[in-house]
């Protein structure tokens, strides 16, 4: 099957792929990524969109609010190490089970901290709001099951993607049919909340089933006191950088329900539904070219430079291609999809979905910095876009609403990704990268 992949690339780019080592390693492990994404994108997509039609503006709100302040928690869970294990498994394979097994040990730990702190800190903001409470205690207790996800980390590393995809996609497709099943049975909204953190637990724990078909020995796993070190030392700049990035990609919508109102949450998470389920492409592009540009940096910085260009231009086009149709065919979206209701978040959409270009760009640069070891560099220019995010929702939401979350979310990504680096004298370069890509331009 990984094959296949390369044989439905066009003639001329299939010779090159089939010429190059690397490639024949890489466009079937993207590929896998692609596919599953792709089907997370429309089959996803349509189901999140009934599962918004049936529970309305006021309860999708609700719900939206619930996956936003748990997901604020979720860089403790994580910590922020994850291609920094997936550098130190392809960098030290011979002592994989160290890594895994450190790795396991400090997110296992995250993911209960994370999960108290996200319940703790909701009783202190919101005391009395028990609905909002039985949601996030239910949602946040995923982060536990969710340490199997090192494994995850073990396949990118041996760029097997096909593996990951295939637990993952065994959960994602079974909890489409309990939501479905939710809808027609007329569930509560609680119910829905069950099935946002069974369809993630159960995708971790597929993820051990695969491993443990690959007669791969869990008991082998080590964690050391110098291995968990490590990882936290290294991991620290990124862990802080995740909780800026997940503040300013999440706070609007916490200050929206504390400032609008659930209604206007519900009518502005439609639209960022909408613009997030093409954050796939990004992700998976440079998830699956990451041990690539790990391994160019070895061979040269001229060759890590000219591949980071390639990808910033890519990235630019794919995100040109969504933006400029979608931001044309805002009303008629909105209306076929979300019906009644839900008008307000066709400008909405208009505009954010702009968003998406610095967003895609930010996903390369920040492995480039990974690459470069430039860890702190990457925490200055998120906490740059946090800071201009929190104070734009703060001016703009109690004047203009969602459309004042939608603004500081666009000025945000630009000055996150490609502001600070005109800030930050060594990213001039980066800068002059992400300006040609954004200008089309190869050189």
């Amino acid at each position: 099957m990984s094959s296949r992949f390369i044989t439905w690339l066009p003639a001329p780019l299939r010779a090159r792929v089939e010429a190059s080592e690397t490639l024949r390693r890489l466009v079937p492990n993207a590929g896998w990524l692609l596919a599953d994404k792709v089907a997370r994108m429309t089959l996803g997509l349509w189901v999140s969109v009934w599962v918004a039609r049936y529970l309305g503006p006021e309860d999708y709100g609700r719900f939206s609010f619930g996956i936003a302040f748990v997901v604020l928690f979720s860089p403790i869970a994580t910590l922020g190490f994850e291609r920094i294990a997936v550098r130190e498994l392809v960098h030290d394979a011979d002592r994989a089970h160290e890594v895994l097994g450190s790795a396991f040990a400090v997110r296992l730990v995250g993911g209960a901290l994370a999960c108290l702190a996200a319940v703790g800190v909701l009783q202190l903001v919101r005391p009395g709001d028990t609905a909002a409470l039985t949601m996030v205690a239910i949602m946040s207790g995923v982060m536990v099951v969710q340490s199997l996800d090192v494994l995850d980390y073990w396949n990118q590393a041996r760029m097997r993607a096909r593996t990951t995809v295939l637990a993952t996609s065994v959960a994602f497709l079974l909890f489409v049919a309990i939501r479905i099943a939710l809808i027609l049975n007329h569930a509560p909204l609680v119910a829905f909340a069950w099935a946002w953190a069974g369809e993630f637990a159960a995708g971790s724990l597929l993820l051990l089933v695969a491993y443990r078909l690959e007669k791969q020995p869990l008991p082998a796993w080590r964690p050391t006191r110098a291995r968990v070190t490590q990882l936290l030392r290294d991991g620290w700049p990124l862990l802080l950088s995740g909780a800026m990035v997940m503040i300013y990609t999440r706070i609007d919508q916490i200050l929206l329900r504390q400032l609008a109102g659930e209604r206007e949450l519900g009518v502005y998470a439609a639209a960022v539904r909408m613009v997030e389920v093409w954050y796939f492409l990004p992700i998976s592009i440079v998830a699956a070219s990451f041990p690539s540009i790990v391994g160019a940096r070895k061979v040269n910085e001229e060759l890590l430079r000219a591949r980071m260009q390639k990808l910033y231009r890519l990235h630019a086009m794919i995100a040109y291609t969504i933006a400029l149709p979608t931001t044309l065919l805002a009303p008629w979206i909105v209306r076929v999809l979300y019906g009644p209701g839900y008008e307000r978040a066709a400008p909405m959409l208009a505009v954010l979905v702009w968003a998406l270009l610095f967003t895609s760009l930010g996903v390369v640069r920040g492995a480039f910095l990974l690459a470069m070891n430039w860890l702190w560099t990457y925490l200055v220019t998120v906490a740059a876009g946090l800071v201009v995010n929190v104070l734009l929702n703060l001016w703009l939401i109690p004047r203009y609403g969602g459309m004042g979350a939608v603004i500081a979310a666009c000025a945000a990504s630009w000055v996150a990704t490609h502001g600070s680096c005109i800030l930050v004298p060594k990213l001039h370069p980066t800068g002059a990268m992400i300006t040609r890509a954004l200008l089309l331009r190869r050189s």
